[in-house]
C-alpha cells in the first residue's frame, strides 16, 4: 500500500518510474540482439548469402556450430550468480552499464577474430560476451524491484520484458537482412555493437539505481515508489541474505523448474530455428530471415496482449497474483509442447502448415513473462536479484546444453526424423516443468524475504514489497 498522506492525484501517470522501464526495455532490445544473432549469422557465414563475394565463407561441421551456439552459455552461466551479489554491492546502474559495455565492444571485435582463428575464436568471443551479459538480467531484476510499486510491478515488469521479444525479432529479421546486404555476415555484428553502445550511453545519462538517489524525480512519485522518510530511514539498511531460507524453498525450486523447462523451450527455436528452416523447409536467407523473426514478432505483440488482460484481471479481482502466474505459465509451457509434438511430423511438402506451428509455438510462449520470469519479485523484493542470479545460472546451463544436445542429435540437418526427435524431448521438458509449477508455484511473498524480528512486522511487512534495502539516503529529524 501507498502511505496514506501521499496524494495519488498528484503521482504522474507517466513518471521516472516509467522511464527507468522504458531504459531496460531498450536495453534488454540491444543484449538480446547481441545474444541471439549467432543463430542467423552462423547460417551465413557457412552458406554464401552475401552478394559481396570477397567475404570469406567456412565449413563448419554440426558440431562446430553447436559449440559456437552454445559458447556464450558458458560465460553467462558462471556469472550469474556473481551479477547479483554485484548489483547489491554496486548498484544495478553501474553492473548493467559494464555487462553491456562490454558485450558490444566483443561484438565489434568479432569479425576480426573469426578472420584469425576461425570457429574457435567465435567460441571464445561468445564465452566472453557470456562472462558480460551474464551480470545483466539479475540487475533487471533488481531495477524492477527498486522502482514498480506492488500496484504496478506486473505492468512495468511485463512491459520491460517485451524487450526481450522485440530484442528476438531484430536478431532473427535484421541479422538475416544484413547477413544477405553486402555487409554480409560482418555486419551483424558491427550493427549490433553500434546499437549496445548507444544504449550504454543513454544509460549512463538517465539511469538512476533507485527512486531516492534520481535527481529529475517529482516529490509525490519519490514517496509513491519508496514511501515516507520514516519509513525509508527504517527499512533503508543491508539484511543479510537468507541462504537457507532460499534453498529450502519448495515455491522457489518449483520457480527454478519452470523456467527451465521454458528455456529449454524457447532455446530450440532461438538458436536452431534458422538451421530448421534452411535444413528441412529448404528457405534461403531472405525468407529465412522473415520466416524466424515471425514467430518473434508474434511473441512480442503478444506480450502486450497478455499484459492488458493480465492487468484487467488483476484490477477487477477475477484471479488472484497465484492463479495468473500458473494460468500464463501453463499457456507459455503447454501449448507449445503441443505443437512441438504436432511439428515433428510436418515435412517439407506441407511448408505453410510449418511455419504456422513454428509461429504459434514461440508466439504463444510470451506468456512465461508474466507467467513465471516476474515470479522472483514476488517471492522476495528484496532479494530479487539474488534469487535472479540464482535462477538465470541453471537457465543458462540449460540453454548451453540445449544446442549441444541438437548437435548429437541432429547430423543431417535435412533430415526430418532427426528434428523430430529434438521437437518431442523440448515437448516432454515442458510438460513436466509447468507440472511442477502447478503444484508448489506461488506468488505469495516468503518468510525468509524479510529475516528482521517480528517486532517489526505487521503493516511494515507489506511495506517492505515497495523497495530494496539500500544505504541510509536520509536521517531522521
Amino acid at each position: 500500500m501507498v502511505d496514506s498522506d501521499v496524494e495519488l492525484e498528484k503521482v504522474p501517470r507517466l513518471g521516472l518510474r516509467h522511464l527507468q522501464a522504458l531504459l531496460l526495455f531498450l536495453g534488454l532490445v540491444v543484449n538480446t540482439t547481441l545474444q541471439f544473432n549467432v543463430g542467423v549469422a552462423v547460417v551465413a557465414m557457412t552458406n554464401a548469402t552475401s552478394v559481396n563475394a570477397e567475404l570469406p565463407h567456412y565449413n563448419w561441421t554440426e558440431p562446430q556450430k553447436s559449440y559456437v551456439l552454445s559458447s556464450f552459455y558458458w560465460g553467462s552461466a558462471l556469472t550469474q550468480f556473481a551479477g547479483g551479489w554485484l548489483c547489491k554491492r554496486f548498484g544495478a546502474k553501474t553492473v548493467l552499464f559494464w555487462g553491456s559495455f562490454g558485450s558490444a565492444l566483443l561484438s565489434a571485435w568479432t569479425p576480426q577474430g573469426i578472420y584469425m582463428a576461425g570457429w574457435r575464436a567465435y567460441c571464445a568471443i561468445r564465452l566472453m560476451q557470456g562472462l558480460c551479459q551474464g551480470l545483466t538480467l539479475p540487475c533487471i531484476h533488481q531495477h524492477l524491484a527498486n522502482w514498480a510499486p506492488a500496484v504496478e510491478r506486473t505492468r512495468l515488469g511485463a512491459f520491460a520484458y517485451t524487450g526481450f521479444d522485440c530484442g528476438n525479432v531484430l536478431a532473427m529479421y535484421a541479422a538475416g537482412m544484413l547477413a544477405s546486404s553486402s555487409l554480409g555476415w560482418p555486419g551483424i555484428s558491427y550493427v549490433s555493437a553500434a546499437l549496445g553502445l548507444m544504449w550504454c550511453l543513454l544509460w549512463l545519462l538517465l539511469g538512476a539505481n533507485r527512486a531516492s538517489e534520481a535527481r529529475c524525480i517529482g516529490r509525490a512519485e519519490q514517496r509513491y515508489i519508496v514511501g515516507d522518510l520514516q519509513r525509508s530511514v527504517r527499512r533503508e539498511r543491508k539484511l543479510a541474505i537468507p541462504w537457507r531460507g532460499i534453498f529450502t524453498s519448495a515455491p522457489f525450486y518449483a520457480l527454478l523448474c519452470a523456467r527451465c523447462a521454458d528455456t529449454w523451450g524457447l532455446a530450440t527455436m532461438q538458436a536452431e530455428l534458422p538451421a530448421y528452416l534452411n535444413g528441412v523447409l529448404g528457405l534461403e536467407m531472405h525468407s529465412n530471415a522473415f520466416f524466424s523473426a515471425l514467430p518473434f514478432l508474434l511473441m512480442w505483440a503478444m506480450c502486450y496482449v497478455y499484459l492488458i488482460i493480465a492487468d484487467v484481471l488483476l484490477r477487477r479481482r477475477c484471479l488472484s497474483l497465484t492463479a495468473l502466474r500458473k494460468t500464463y505459465n501453463s499457456i507459455a509451457l503447454w501449448t507449445p509442447a503441443a505443437i512441438m509434438l504436432a511439428l515433428g511430423f510436418v515435412d517439407a511438402s506441407q511448408k505453410p502448415l510449418a511455419l504456422a506451428l513454428v509461429t504459434l509455438s514461440v508466439g504463444v510462449s510470451s506468456a512465461a513473462t508474466i507467467g513465471s520470469e516476474l515470479n522472483t519479485i514476488d517471492l522476495s523484493p528484496v532479494h530479487a536479484s539474488i534469487l535472479s542470479g540464482i535462477s538465470s545460472t541453471f537457465t543458462n546451463l540449460v540453454a548451453m546444453l540445449t544446442p549441444l544436445v541438437v548437435g548429437v542429435l541432429v547430423k543431417h540437418p535435412m533430415e526430418r526424423s532427426e528434428w523430430q526427435v529434438v521437437f518431442s524431448i523440448a515437448a516432454a521438458v515442458l510438460f513436466a516443468g509447468n507440472v511442477i509449477y502447478l503444484i508448489w508455484g506461488t506468488a505469495e511473498t516468503q518468510p525468509w524475504n524479510d529475516n528482521e524480528s517480528k517486532s517489526e512486522a505487521g503493516s511494515d511487512f507489506e511495506d517492505a514489497k515497495l523497495e530494496i534495502a539500500a544505504e541510509p539516503t536520509y536521517k531522521k529529524t
